[in-house]
């Protein structure tokens, strides 16, 4: 450290966050292609998902909701309590968050097989570019079966107990309450974890 130059210290740890912040962004990128191939995965090391549904820790009896509001990508604030009727995977994740974004895919193929079956799947983000950091991410990937939920300061997240870790998921049934959760990535779109989420959110 330069003690003669205080100055010059706190602008080399201002680069060196900045160059740091960078390689995160770049990082989760090359992450979500790698989690593509179980071979690049293996040979950079990279940890696969959960792949046992039976992971899910269930609520027994389901929990009742709490108060807690998502926002859409208009801005707009929605309590959990005005999607009741629906059966939901709420997921709470963020752009930056490496498991997250390597289950993002099969989360949003699942969104697309249980669409039909009256179950939503909710992904609320907390990052803090809001939505337009999501939706340039959900453009460049591809994801088009998945709408732009926000939870701003990870407000909703804290107030069903996820203490901020991400990913979390939590099943909810179509009269609001919660009936598994899991911390951590999954492949949501194999036929052991449909059939489990029509179970638990129908």
């Amino acid at each position: 450290m330069d003690t003669a130059n205080p100055g010059r210290n706190t602008t080399r740890r201002a680069l060196l966050a900045g160059g740091a912040a960078l390689a995160a962004v770049g990082a989760a990128g090359f992450v979500w292609r790698a989690s593509r191939s179980p071979r690049v995965r293996a040979l950079l090391g990279i940890p696969e998902p959960v792949l046992d549904i039976a992971a899910l820790k269930p609520a027994i009896p389901p929990v009742p909701l709490p108060e807690a509001m998502l926002v859409d990508a208009a801005g707009n604030p929605h309590p959990l309590s005005s999607f009741a009727g629906s059966g939901l995977v709420l997921n709470f994740w963020a752009t930056w968050c490496a498991p997250c974004v390597a289950e993002m895919p099969a989360l949003a193929s699942l969104a697309r097989r249980v669409a039909g079956d009256g179950i939503r799947v909710l992904a609320a983000a907390s990052d803090s570019g809001g939505a337009a950091a999501v939706s340039r991410f959900f453009d460049r990937y591809g994801i088009d079966t998945l709408q732009v939920w926000l939870d701003p300061a990870n407000a909703a997240g804290l107030a069903l107990g996820t203490h901020g870790v991400t990913p979390t998921t939590i099943i909810i049934d179509r009269r609001g309450r919660e009936t598994a959760r899991l911390e951590g990535a999954v492949h949501w779109d194999t036929a052991a974890a449909v059939a489990e989420v029509r179970r638990l959110a129908g």
